[in-house]
């Protein structure tokens, strides 16, 4: 059945939702407990919560997600590894969701503004809460001015949201009907009204059936109100569906429901709410609240349900698979768009008038995705992937990942063999396991997909040569030990080179030969930029700066810092970004170091800084400042300066490296670090708006296009935290050219076999990186090291490998 319906399952994969229902994310010091992630439970019944279906099945959803054992003690350690921001992020780019309609009138501990989620969703709106206005009405029930009240309303919401039990209590000798009725009087001149039942302890569930709705609704004067049932009216669902199937002014939204009830509760509620309501009158919502794990459960198991429903439809002869397609349209974004008139643009949320097919962007639109991309970063630090066809990537390797030799990880950038000395051979198979926070629609192939992946043994199982497990595993090591998390932001330099052909002889030659910072450089390739920017904006990566570089037809893209694990990944892509849309344009963009040994270099400067609590902590202050940094600051550098030698061996990975790093040339060839020293390869830096005496992080200079991100930024984790347990402190620092004190400071090393060599010796990052993967890193350079020596003229190749 999934094959038939494998066009219907990717159209609920992939359409972006709106969240018509959802509250605030809290801070990670929140004091409202994670397992009420899986609950409405409170107090002691909470602690039954994981005797449940939903909480058993839940757990192993998140589990899943975060590539961790499925246990709650290991989904809490990974949480606190990873940080509110990642966690937040990789939650709601799994959960595809375009925009949220928030409800903040519900009050949690250290609860999150509603401005700060659009780091996480591109829209959010608000849901205005009336509780507080029904406790005047309540207290002062015959002063009350409701003209006032409706016109001062007016314009504050669009959007009102009240829960109730149907004669639950009594205001004297008004009936609680009157009092709904006085409530649709203040939002008479508004268009939508919710209400609540299921999920909140505190009401009488027996007395929440909707039914007793209806003398309101066929009151003439709240004919134009829309009213939205929320929860599925759960455990009314049958009875909700009756109501929007006679008044057109009912809806139903079946967030909460999904996912807290058991697989078949889910299931049977939709089905009930879908036996006799208009599929025009069925909303998607996630309910989620406080953490970003309820958004994502509740988007998952929605678009598994409602596939389960649609395609039994199907099945049923009740529905075609086209009219199910066109349902999922209707039911995920369409039903809320239409409903609340809403225009989705920009991070905001505006009302409008009239809402046309053409207004609403989705993949369900565009072309069918043919090709899904799962990708990986080698310890040579090329981009790798493997394709899959779009319907067996959804129904089989999306969930259980492809097959990928252990030589994978022993290649070179000369032949994709393993290496002598790695230890990795073509015996023996590990899991590519697609990580779904990372999917992206290619902007440049409008019929593929791309998605990182994780190196596993078996599903949940990381493998210990995985770059990406590696350097989670470091900044867990640097959260659990000293509460703190490492953001970074890359500067991409790279070169443009147009073919030319003469003589029946191919060449690479410069797109352009301007200077830094060229006007007419930057306009030569503005076109190409324009397209690269937007591309990158599609995929959630924000650019800081773009200008032309020193050297001829080179450019640098400077990106936003984000966390270090998310800056990684954000790195290849961006790459693949940017050789994409020159490749569409019959160009090469490279990020060789040295692709021209007669021009200059190309570097992935990396700008790191450490944070607490969201707040820069290598930025110093009052109580101690070392030319700019904090006592924390000091010794995480220090360590990075101590090991930087060993670092080269991962930042700058290859023979053709050392061609850069060479004095004069802003690539930092001593072993040094400076205050603002572009020429030191360890730069703290004061950007506009920090104060002149502080510093907020330091830039790596020998970090470059050949290096892997994930292993590069571990191993300067791993250092770090060598420098934070040893109380490391730094040298004074280099305040003019270090090659002027060539004869006082140590040269960092001049070739890949001096960072080799540092590297076997070094125990720190052999402990903290693990053996078998150094050994396979030694073993790949090593082997890199033989080959160019013998073979200088096969440079020239790597322009089309980076």
């Amino acid at each position: 059945m999934e094959a038939k319906y494998a066009a219907l399952r990717r159209a609920v994969e992939e359409t972006a939702a709106v969240d018509a229902h959802a509250h605030n994310l809290v801070a990670a010091a929140s004091s409202f407990p994670f397992l009420r992630c899986f609950s409405e439970a409170d107090g002691d019944a909470l602690a039954f919560a994981p005797h449940s279906l939903s909480f058993k099945r839940s757990l192993k959803d998140i589990a899943e997600l975060y590539n961790c054992e499925a246990s709650l003690d290991k989904v809490e350690e990974f949480r606190k590894a990873q940080g509110l921001p990642y966690i937040s992020s990789k939650c709601f780019q799994a959960a595809n969701i375009s925009a949220i309609l928030m409800d903040d009138g519900i009050e949690f501990d250290r609860m999150l503004e509603l401005e700060s989620h659009k780091d996480f969703v591109p829209t959010v709106g608000r849901v205005l809460r009336i509780e507080w206005l029904a406790e005047t009405i309540i207290n002062d029930w015959v002063k009350l001015d409701i003209g006032l009240i409706c016109r001062n309303f007016s314009v504050k919401a669009q959007i009102i949201s009240f829960r109730v039990s149907v004669d639950r209590f009594t205001l004297g000798n008004v009936c609680i009907l009157d009092f709904v009725k006085v409530i649709f009087c203040l939002v008479i001149s508004r268009h939508l009204l919710h209400n609540f039942s299921f999920g909140d302890k505190d009401l009488d569930l027996r007395k929440c059936n909707p039914l007793h709705l209806r003398s309101v609704l066929e009151d003439e004067r709240f004919a134009k109100c829309q009213l939205v049932l929320l929860h599925a009216s759960y455990p009314f669902s049958k009875e909700a569906s009756y109501l929007a199937s006679v008044y057109s002014q009912v809806y139903l939204d079946f967030g909460l429901a999904i996912p807290k009830l058991s697989v078949q509760g889910m299931t049977s509620s939709l089905k009930e709410l879908l036996e006799l309501a208009p599929i025009k009158k069925v909303m998607f919502s996630t309910d989620g609240y406080a953490f970003p794990e309820t958004y994502y459960l509740g988007a998952r198991r929605a678009r598994d349900v409602v596939y389960r429903v649609l395609s039994a439809a199907c099945e049923d002869g009740d529905l075609s698979i086209h009219e199910a397609i066109d349902a999922i349209e209707d039911i995920f974004r369409r039903n809320a768009l239409d409903l609340y008139k809403l225009n989705v643009a920009n991070g905001s949320i505006h009302q409008k008038t009239m809402i046309t097919d053409s207004t609403i962007s989705t993949s369900c639109v565009e072309q069918e995705v043919l090709f899904v991309r799962i990708v990986w970063n080698d310890a040579s630090g090329q981009h790798r992937c493997r394709v899959v066809p779009a319907g067996r990537f959804y129904e089989i390797a999306k969930n259980k990942g492809v097959g990928l030799t252990f030589a994978s990880m022993g290649m070179t950038s000369f032949c994709d063999g393993p290496a002598d000395g790695t230890n990795l051979t073509g015996v023996g198979e590990i899991r590519l396991m697609p990580d779904m926070s990372t999917i992206l629609r290619l902007p440049w192939s409008r019929r593929e997909e791309m998605v990182m992946a994780d190196m596993q043994i078996r599903p949940g199982e990381a493998w210990e040569y995985c770059p990406r497990y590696a350097l989670r595993k470091v900044t867990k090591v640097l959260l659990d030990e000293f509460n703190v998390t490492m953001k970074a932001g890359f500067e991409n330099e790279f070169y443009i080179r147009r073919k030319l052909v003469s003589e029946g002889r191919e060449r690479w030659v410069p797109y352009d030969n301007s200077s830094y910072c060229s006007t007419s450089s930057f306009d030569s390739a503005s076109s190409i930029l324009q397209e690269v920017y937007s591309s990158l904006e599609e995929a959630d990566i924000v650019v800081e700066q773009l200008h032309a570089e020193a050297g001829k037809g080179q450019f640098e893209v400077a990106l936003k810092y984000v966390l270090c694990t998310l800056a990684a990944d954000n790195l290849i892509y961006a790459r693949e970004i940017i050789k994409s849309v020159a490749r569409k344009h019959e160009l090469i963009a490279t990020f060789l170091p040295k692709p021209d040994l007669n021009d200059i270099g190309s570097g992935s400067h990396v700008h790191l800084s450490l944070w607490k609590n969201d707040q820069n902590v290598f930025m110093g202050s009052n109580e101690y400042n070392y030319y700019g940094m904090s006592n924390v600051g000091e010794q995480f550098l220090a360590g990075v300066y101590h090991h930087l030698p060993s670092i080269l061996a991962f930042t700058a990975p290859h023979p053709n490296s050392y061609d850069r790093i060479q004095p004069n040339t802003w690539s930092g060839a001593y072993l040094c670090w400076g205050k603002e020293n572009r020429e030191a390869p360890l730069r703290t830096a004061c950007p506009p708006g920090v104060p002149l005496d502080m510093v907020s992080n330091f830039e790596i200079k020998s970090f470059d296009g050949c290096a892997n991100p994930h292993l590069g930024l571990a191993v300067i984790v791993a250092a770090g935290i060598d420098g934070l347990r040893r109380g490391l402190k730094l040298p004074e620092p280099i305040e003019s050219n270090p090659a002027d004190y060539a004869s006082k400071l140590k040269r960092l090393p001049q070739d890949l076999l001096e960072s080799v060599e540092s590297l076997a010796a070094d125990k720190t990052l052999h402990e903290l990186i693990g053996d078998k993967l150094i050994t396979a890193i030694i073993a790949v350079r090593k082997a890199e090291i033989d080959h160019y020596s013998k073979n200088p003229g096969a440079f020239g190749d790597l322009i089309h490998r980076y």
